[in-house]
This record gives structure tokens, C-alpha cells and sequence, in this order.
């Protein structure tokens, strides 16, 4: 008799709703560590690409959620997952047993609101909140840190999925997950205006950049994200890799589910300084055009600034 008792588990099987540059990114890594992926995004370009990297892609949500044993929404917006997962009847098709992953930031009062309603209407889905701290690239590489919450019996169908993508923490009930996501991502818009402010105070004063760079390097003054930031800002690469607009939306965020700007009085400011940069049409562009408004780089040596 044949020995089996090493035998790997088989892997889940994983729909993933919403294609765009981060559902794109964990399609394309799952694939590419051996998981069967269908796809669906609003648009069908994008699944139309992932499955030329081995993905099946579907026209209408519901056929990519039937046989999945995780289903991933990596959509913008509270609106849109709503729309996609209870107004296009998406969730009635997600099997018994089987896991939803919301892993969009779509803020607290949302989520929950979502998990009340998938504990009431359909008690047989699990409903886990994994909002992700991270972007793109290290999407690509594994190097995520998921913020996960919910219940414990969606763990061990959903655990290989959230560790193919990363590090998982695993926080409590669904919406501590996104709880913790709205406070990383207001730290981190700290350290992105710091580095953007920096940077055109050093412009003004004729403080090289390099020069910069060197004097702070493995000290505790500059984080990794900072440094990477203050390098695109330099050379003016403002490709995406998390967009102005979505660092804004998550700022908003926070505002909404602390009542305004009596606890975080200096993000609130940063946001409007940023919406400001939004509607002037620069949402689109890396966080790093939080650079943009606060003076040229070459204000040190004409004496204005933009």
C-alpha cells in the first residue's frame, strides 16, 4: 500500500474579481505559484492578458466565482464591490464552503457592514477582510503584509492562498483588518508628504539630493518607503505604483471613521493639499506627486517657486 500521509493538500482553487495593476499582480503570482486563477474585471482587457499567462478569464462575474473555493474582490471602491458581490448577485453563485476574500481598501464602515450581511444572507461563505499593505511589485514577489480578519474556519482553505501573496497577520473578527489598513495608510501618507516637503526645502536651500540620501542612509530618520519615494521624486518618474488618487480615497477613509479631523488633524490637511493635486490632474500619478505644487527643483537656483 502506497504511502500518502505527505501528500500536500491540494491547492484551492481562486476567482479573483477585478484585474487592475493589484488584482493583476496576484493573479499573476498565484499563477505563477502553481494555483488555477479565473479572472474577471469590468473591462475585458486585462483578464484577457492574464490569460495568456494561464488564467481562465470570464465575461460575467458569477461564472468566475462558481467553482472556486476563494474568491478574491480587488475592486476600487465600497460602491463597487457592493454593485459587483450583492446588486449583480455575484455572492449567490460562490459555493458552500467556500471563502470571500475582500482584499480592496473600502474602509470600515463598509466592511462591516458587508460582513453583517454575508454572516445574515448566506451563513455557509465565509467573509475574511485582507486588506494589503504593500504595492505592485512586491505583490509580484510575495512580499505583501496581509491584514487579515474573520472568522477561524475560513483559515484553512484561505491560508495557502494569503501566503503565496505574502505574510498574513491575522487580526481578529472581519474589519479589523480594515481598521488597521486605514491607520498604516494615514502613516504612510506622513511619510510621503515628509519626503515630498523635504525635498523641495532641500531644492530651495541647494541640498543635493545625493548628498541627502547619504547623510540620512541607515540611519532613523528615513524609512525604506521614504527613500523610495524621494528617489522618484528626484528623477520625476511619477510612474504608478499606488496612485495619489487611492492614497487620498484612503485618507478620506479614515476621516469618515473618525468623525473628522479632531483626531488626525495634520492628515486631514495633508488630504486637502492632495486633493488639491487630484483636481489639478495629477491623481493618476505615483504617490510621489505629493512632490508636485511645493516649489521646482530648480528653485534653489532662479528663486521661484511653482
Amino acid at each position: 500500500m502506497s504511502d500518502t500521509t505527505n501528500t500536500p493538500p491540494p491547492r484551492p482553487t481562486v476567482a479573483i474579481l477585478g484585474a487592475g495593476a493589484m488584482g493583476a499582480a496576484f493573479a499573476e503570482r498565484l499563477l505563477d505559484q502553481g494555483f488555477a486563477v479565473a479572472v474577471w474585471n469590468r473591462t475585458p482587457g486585462p483578464a484577457a492578458t492574464l490569460a495568456q499567462r494561464g488564467a481562465t478569464a470570464h465575461g460575467k462575474p458569477d461564472q468566475a466565482v462558481d467553482r472556486a473555493d476563494v474568491v478574491v474582490t480587488m475592486l476600487p471602491t465600497a460602491d463597487a464591490v457592493r454593485e459587483v458581490m450583492l446588486e449583480q448577485r455575484t455572492l449567490n453563485f460562490i459555493r458552500p464552503g467556500a471563502v470571500w476574500a475582500q482584499m480592496g481598501t473600502i474602509g470600515v464602515e463598509a466592511t462591516e457592514t458587508l460582513r453583517t450581511e454575508v454572516e445574515r444572507e448566506f451563513p455557509d461563505v465565509a467573509f475574511v477582510d485582507a486588506p494589503v499593505s504593500g504595492s505592485r511589485e512586491p505583490a509580484l514577489s510575495g512580499r505583501l503584509v496581509i491584514l487579515a480578519s474573520g472568522p477561524s474556519r475560513a483559515l484553512p482553505i484561505i491560508e495557502p492562498v494569503l501566503e503565496a501573496l505574502g505574510r498574513p497577520v491575522w487580526l481578529g473578527e472581519a474589519g479589523a483588518g480594515s481598521r488597521m489598513k486605514l491607520v498604516l495608510n494615514t502613516w504612510l501618507a506622513f511619510e510621503i508628504e515628509a519626503a515630498a516637503e523635504v525635498a523641495a526645502l532641500a531644492d530651495r536651500l541647494g541640498v543635493a539630493h545625493s548628498a541627502l540620501r547619504e547623510v540620512v542612509a541607515g540611519g532613523p530618520l528615513a524609512s525604506g518607503v521614504a527613500l523610495t519615494k524621494l528617489a522618484k521624486m528626484e528623477s520625476g518618474d511619477y510612474s504608478p505604483d499606488f496612485s495619489l488618487e487611492w492614497a487620498l480615497k484612503d485618507l478620506d477613509l479614515a476621516q469618515a471613521a473618525t468623525a473628522g479631523g479632531e483626531v488626525t488633524p495634520v492628515a486631514e490637511a495633508i488630504a486637502e493639499r492632495w486633493r488639491r493635486l487630484v483636481t489639478a490632474g495629477y491623481g493618476h500619478l505615483d504617490i510621489s506627486a505629493a512632490r508636485k505644487g511645493l516649489g521646482t527643483a530648480m528653485a534653489a537656483a532662479n528663486g521661484n517657486a511653482s
